[in-house]
């Protein structure tokens, strides 16, 4: 960012006293902030400490829960929680962070009145730092990749591929040529971790539910196909499990290919390195996640992989005032035997590095002593669809229902408040007394076409695929 378009004016209401400033809504960001209203509580009080959160968006996703809201077995506003209501002692601000100089205590931000205003980012100063931005989708140059495929990381990417899957099937019922119906109903996912296994499994679902209300669509006729560059798929619960799994995916129908990868989805053909081709309407891209952007712009230290150089503390290696957990951070495993080993970034360790992280702190406020991270993973527990899982805890192997029941209590059990908890629980409770819903409300991505229609502006344009790019965006995912 050029250095004359930066606004020195002043802060959106900086806070008084110790000012401590958390970069990011998510996991670690939310539950950092809401563990610090906590420990920090009389202090925030009476002005000796002032909390400012900066997130792109004025919600956190819980992510594990977007492949049920995208088979609509969750409301998506149940999948988020509003960081406002939360975190009422702090102050939330809307926007990027572009840039972060530690030396001088200073973030660079934008927010969603920076283009109104015309006056360029403001600074935000602070005294204690916590660097908490996720990780974005990490892509290849794959061609027609930016043009074609669709991620599945925020809740707007779930509700998206659910009305997309949808209106396909409404397509290939509509359609007089072979070829488009083909196209309309072959389905590629790529990436065999758990966003592309779960999301894939619960669309299946969802689709194969669906097809019973279609006169000329059968289940049969969906094709679904798995990516995966590896030799297994979801590493996480083990090779046997893993197995498990893929036998489950492919009883289904579902063709699974591992020690494979897209080599191109360009003109709405996926090629992959086997040789196949699969003309398609629908790529999904789970391949994997990078750090944010935003740690590349600090002055802080990172490993070779892009993550911030982590003590046990959840300190900044080498640099006082400066704290992280996450997907942003490498933390050292301390309850590991293998030399330099790592935390892995995923939400496990996420919920819990953010616990110690606000402790350690709130602790170096007060001047008491840090403590360090420690916490043996557990296992791990992935959905196949409903009443379908697997999972690999405390060393027990459990798949089919136990292990998909045991997946939703865990996360119920995970969801941030009391009001989600609720919430959730009476869904799956009514989806079990129901029928599934099978509609599709593609119109709430374009609410404005059927006024422009109607108000005389001509014929509404259609919108951009899923996945495609319309044009720059600014923060909380809105266009510029």
């Amino acid at each position: 960012m050029v250095k004359a378009a930066i606004n020195r004016g002043p802060s959106p209401e900086p806070p008084p006293g110790t000012r401590i400033l958390v970069v990011g809504g998510g996991y670690v960001g939310m539950y950092t902030a809401l563990r610090l209203q906590r420990e920090l509580k009389a202090q925030l009080r009476d002005g000796r400490v002032g909390i400012t959160v900066v997130a792109p968006d004025p919600y956190m996703t819980y992510q594990p829960f977007l492949p049920e809201a995208a088979a609509g077995s969750i409301s998506p506003r149940h999948v988020v929680v509003p960081l406002r209501r939360v975190l009422d002692r702090c102050h939330i601000v809307i926007g990027e962070a572009q840039r972060i100089d530690h030396a001088a205590r200073t973030a660079t931000v934008t927010t969603l009145a920076t283009e109104e205003e015309g006056t360029g980012p403001v600074e935000i100063t602070y005294d204690e730092l916590v660097l908490a931005p996720g990780s974005i989708s990490r892509t290849l140059p794959v061609p027609g990749l930016a043009d074609y495929a669709i991620g599945f990381k925020t809740v707007e990417e779930a509700i998206g591929l659910r009305n997309h899957v949808i209106e396909q099937m409404d397509i290939a019922s509509s359609t007089r040529d072979p070829a488009v119906r083909d196209a309309a109903l072959t389905f590629v996912f790529v990436g065999g971790g758990y966003a592309g296994v779960e999301a894939l499994a619960e669309l299946e679902d969802m689709a194969r539910y669906t097809a019973r209300y279609y006169h000329n669509i059968k289940p049969e006729d969906l094709k679904w196909i798995l990516v995966e560059a590896s030799d297994r798929i979801l590493p996480e619960v083990g090779e046997e499990m893993g197995r498990y799994a893929i036998r489950e995916l492919r009883g289904r129908n579902i063709d699974v290919r591992l020690e494979t990868r897209l080599d191109s989805c360009e003109n709405r053909v996926a090629v992959l390195s086997d040789g196949s081709r699969f003309p398609t309407r629908t790529v999904v891209w789970t391949a994997g996640v990078k750090p944010a952007p935003i740690l590349a712009a600090t002055d802080l230290p990172l490993t070779e992989r892009g993550r911030l150089k982590c003590t046990a503390e959840l300190q900044v290696e080498g640099v006082e005032h400066a704290w992280a957990a996450g997907d942003a951070a490498a933390v050292p495993d301390v309850t590991s035997d293998e030399k330099d080993k790592e935390c892995a970034p995923n939400a496990q360790h996420a919920v819990r590095q953010a616990k110690v992280l606000a402790e350690n702190i709130a602790a170096s406020v007060n001047g008491k002593p840090l403590r360090e991270y420690a916490h043996k993973y557990v296992g791990s527990v992935a959905s196949l669809g409903l009443h379908k899982g697997v999972a690999h805890v405390y060393g027990r192997k459990l798949k089919g229902y136990p292990a998909w029941f045991m997946h939703r209590a865990y996360h119920l059990s995970r969801v941030p408040t009391f009001n989600r908890k609720a919430r959730v629980l009476a869904e799956w409770t009514l989806a079990g007394l129901f029928k599934r819903e099978i509609v599709s409300l593609g119109s709430l991505e374009h609410p404005r076409a059927e006024f422009e229609l109607a108000a005389g502006g001509g014929p509404a344009k259609p919108g951009p695929e899923p996945g495609t790019e319309p044009g720059p965006k600014g923060p909380g995912g809105k266009e510029n």
